[in-house]
C-alpha cells in the first residue's frame, strides 16, 4: 500500500470533478503577511474617523472650528478688557472712545502712551457706548456656541428616547405619537418664542448673580422652544431606523432569550442609527447658532448688556453707512461657525453612512 505524502500535491484522477492542484500555487511568506494587513480589524468609529479625516474640507472646517474654540477661551484671559466695561483711563472715563476704528486709540489713550504707558490694542474698535467691540464679538461667539451645543443636546436627547419609543412599541402607540408629532410640525415657532418670551419675564425671577439672571428669559425661553418643537425631526429619523432595524434577526433572537426592550434598544438597536444620530446632531448645531442669532437680531435672544452675534450685528445696523465693519465682524463669525460646521456635517455623513458609496 503506497503511504500518503502530506507534502505531496495529489495528481487529478481522470473522470474526476475534482480541481487539479497542480495549476495552483502555494501563497509566499510576503502574500501572507499581506492578508493579514488586509484583515486587520476596526470598528465602526474608527472606520469613520479615518473615512473623515482624508476629506480636505471636513478637516478644513476641523482646523476653523478648533481656532475658533481656542480664541474665545484664551483671549478672555489676555484681552484685560470686559464685554460690559466702559473704558477709561486712570480711574476717568474715556468718553472719546466712542465708535473707534480697529486699532485705533482715543485722545486720552494715546496721551497715556505718550507718558510710557502700555495700552491694550482695540483690534475691532469700540462700540457706540466706548466698550471694547473685539471681547463683546468673542463673548457673543461664547453664547452662540453655548446656544448650539445645548440646543442640540436637548433635542438629542428628547428626539432619542420619543423616537425610539413610537418605532419599537408600534401600532396605536405609534400611531399616536406620531399625529402628535404632526401637531408640533404645525406650530408657528417664532409665535411661541414671542408668548414665552412675554410670559416667562413676568414669571420667571433670577437672582442676580445667577447664570440665568446673566443669560435672561429670553433665552431660557429659547431653550424651551428648542426642547418643545425642535426635537420632533430627530424623532422622526430614530423612528424610521428603528422600524426597519426591530425586524432583523438579531432582535428576533434577543427577543426569544427575554431581552427587555429598553436592554434591546440601547444595546442593539440605537447602536446601529448612530450614523444617523451623528449626522443629524452635527447638522442640528449650526441651525440652533443660526436660530438664536436671528432672535438675537430681532430682539428675541441674550438680554443686554450680554453680547450676542446676533444682537451685535443688530446693534450695528443702526450705523452701517458709518461704521460698516462693525457688522462684518459679527457677520463673518456667524458664517465661519454655521459653514464649518455644515461642511463637518457633509463629511460626517460622507464618513458615516454605509448606504453612501465612496
Amino acid at each position: 500500500m503506497e503511504k500518503f505524502d502530506i507534502n505531496r500535491t495529489p495528481k487529478k484522477r481522470a473522470l474526476s470533478l475534482q480541481l487539479d492542484l497542480s495549476k495552483f500555487e502555494k501563497a509566499t511568506d510576503e502574500e501572507k503577511a499581506q492578508q493579514d494587513v488586509m484583515s486587520e480589524s476596526t470598528t465602526f468609529f474608527k472606520d469613520g474617523m479615518r473615512k473623515l479625516f482624508k476629506n480636505p474640507l471636513a478637516v478644513g472646517s476641523l482646523i476653523v472650528l478648533g481656532f475658533i474654540i481656542v480664541l474665545i477661551i484664551v483671549a478672555p484671559l489676555i484681552v484685560p478688557y470686559k464685554y460690559e466695561e466702559i473704558l477709561s483711563v486712570d480711574g476717568r472715563r474715556d468718553k472719546g472712545a466712542k465708535n473707534l476704528a480697529p486699532f485705533e486709540y482715543s485722545v486720552m489713550e494715546q496721551q497715556y502712551i505718550d507718558e510710557g504707558n502700555f495700552r491694550f490694542p482695540h483690534i475691532f474698535g469700540t462700540d457706540e457706548q466706548c466698550r471694547d467691540y473685539f471681547i463683546r464679538v468673542i463673548y457673543g461667539t461664547r453664547v452662540s456656541l453655548i446656544v448650539g451645543f445645548f440646543a442640540s443636546l436637548i433635542v438629542l436627547m428628547i428626539g432619542i428616547i420619543y423616537g425610539s419609543i413610537s418605532g419599537y412599541a408600534g401600532g396605536r402607540v405609534d400611531l399616536i405619537m406620531m399625529r402628535i408629532v404632526d401637531i408640533i410640525y404645525s406650530l408657528p415657532d417664532m409665535l411661541v418664542i414671542i408668548l414665552l418670551s412675554v410670559v416667562l419675564q413676568n414669571v420667571l425671577k433670577f437672582s442676580s448673580d445667577s447664570i440665568f439672571a446673566t443669560l435672561g428669559s429670553n433665552m431660557i425661553s429659547l431653550f424651551i422652544v428648542f426642547g418643545l418643537l425642535y426635537w420632533v425631526g430627530m424623532a422622526r429619523l430614530i423612528r424610521a431606523q428603528i422600524l426597519s432595524i426591530k425586524e432583523n434577526e438579531y432582535i428576533l433572537a434577543a427577543r426569544s432569550i427575554g431581552a427587555k426592550p429598553g436592554h434591546i434598544i440601547r444595546h442593539h438597536i440605537l447602536p446601529n442609527c448612530l450614523s444617523v444620530i451623528i449626522i443629524s446632531t452635527a447638522l442640528q448645531i449650526p441651525s440652533a447658532i443660526f436660530t438664536e442669532s436671528y432672535l438675537s437680531f430681532v430682539g428675541l435672544g441674550v438680554q443686554a448688556p450680554m453680547p450676542s452675534l446676533g444682537s451685535l450685528a443688530n446693534a450695528a445696523r443702526g450705523g452701517l453707512q458709518s461704521y460698516p465693519y462693525k457688522l462684518v465682524f459679527p457677520a463673518l463669525m456667524i458664517c465661519l461657525i454655521v459653514l464649518s460646521l455644515n461642511l463637518l456635517g457633509d463629511g460626517l455623513r460622507d464618513a458615516f453612512d454605509p448606504k453612501l458609496k465612496r
